[in-house]
């Protein structure tokens, strides 16, 4: 399996295979395990660049060390990668985005083997598509991700945990989102319980969870709720896409799941079709997008999913 250390091998081995004709898998027939370095860490801008073969829990450990974080908390342990290719995310996605939402930049090598940069903390920018969030979610079929910029928050003073057992989460996430607050994470762990998370300084967190509690009850959690709520999503073998207001809706439907309400998402132990939408032909429709965009960045089809 190829191992690429720098950006020159990725774009000769691409460029190679384009020549061939031959097809190339990103993870399995070409790896960035040996693109491990955090190139540039600025702590007054909260931003760092930082190569696609780093893991995350890396990356976790230096910007701790200066009282930052990057605030996504996917299961498992990705390389950066990993992350945007299948752009992954935890509870924080709630209140911080999923990694399209904190990229700033990246530098990719493209399946003729052309280098290209987009976005902000790199050398050169290339015009037309925002390649940085083009390539999350993309499963490798757009692009080698080679390095990556991206947009970081201050480490919280402190964290509560708030679990509310019920078994109608609608009402009680409704009245939560309705509401002043401001949670890092509402999970709910269906059937059962409603996950709510505050950061931030320990006077405000304290304020926040005693209005919490005074609106939908519950008690205080360990943060091993939220370790659960990875756990699930881990091992979920079916993802199921919802309008953010039809919760209800999804509920009925689903007889367990890790629902991310905010989002729209629902991760749940039984099968089903990846990114099921109840949205007609609009899943049609976008794979079709996607097709035009990949023959466009990869006329060969190299890339391949």
């Amino acid at each position: 399996m190829p191992n690429v250390s720098n950006l020159e091998e990725a774009s000769a081995l691409l460029a190679a295979a384009h020549a061939a004709g031959r097809k190339l898998r990103i993870g399995t027939d070409l790896t960035a395990d040996g693109l491990d370095r955090i190139l540039e860490h600025d702590p007054g801008d909260l931003t760092c660049t930082v190569e696609a073969g780093v893991r995350l829990s890396e990356l976790r450990a230096a910007l701790s060390a200066s009282g930052h974080r990057l605030s996504l908390d996917p299961p498992g342990d990705p390389t950066i990668g990993a992350l945007l290719a299948r752009n992954v995310s935890g509870p924080l996605r709630h209140r911080f985005g999923a990694p399209r939402d904190l990229v700033l930049g990246a530098t990719l090598v493209l399946g003729d083997g052309t280098i290209a940069s987009s976005g902000g903390k790199v050398v050169k920018n290339v015009a037309g598509y925002d390649l940085a969030r083009l390539v999350c979610g993309s499963e490798g079929r757009l692009a080698f991700i080679a390095r990556v910029s991206f947009r970081l928050h201050p480490l919280p003073k402190a964290e509560r945990t708030l679990a509310v057992a019920t078994e109608d989460a609608a009402p009680v996430t409704a009245r939560l989102l309705a509401s002043q607050l401001q949670p890092s994470a509402v999970d709910v762990l269906h059937p059962g319980r409603v996950a709510v998370l505050f950061e931030g300084s320990e006077r405000a967190v304290l304020a926040q969870l005693a209005a919490a509690q005074e609106l939908v009850g519950g008690a205080e959690a360990d943060a091993s709720v939220w370790q659960e709520s990875r756990d699930r999503q881990g091992a979920a073998r079916g993802r199921v896409r919802f309008a953010p207001g039809e919760l209800v809706t999804a509920l009925a439907a689903l007889d367990e799941a890790i629902i991310r309400p905010a989002a729209g998402v629902a991760y749940t132990a039984a099968e089903s079709p990846s990114d099921t939408v109840s949205q007609g032909d609009r899943a049609d429709a976008r794979r079709r997008l996607v097709e035009r965009i990949a023959r466009g960045l990869d006329s060969h089809g190299v890339l391949t999913a």
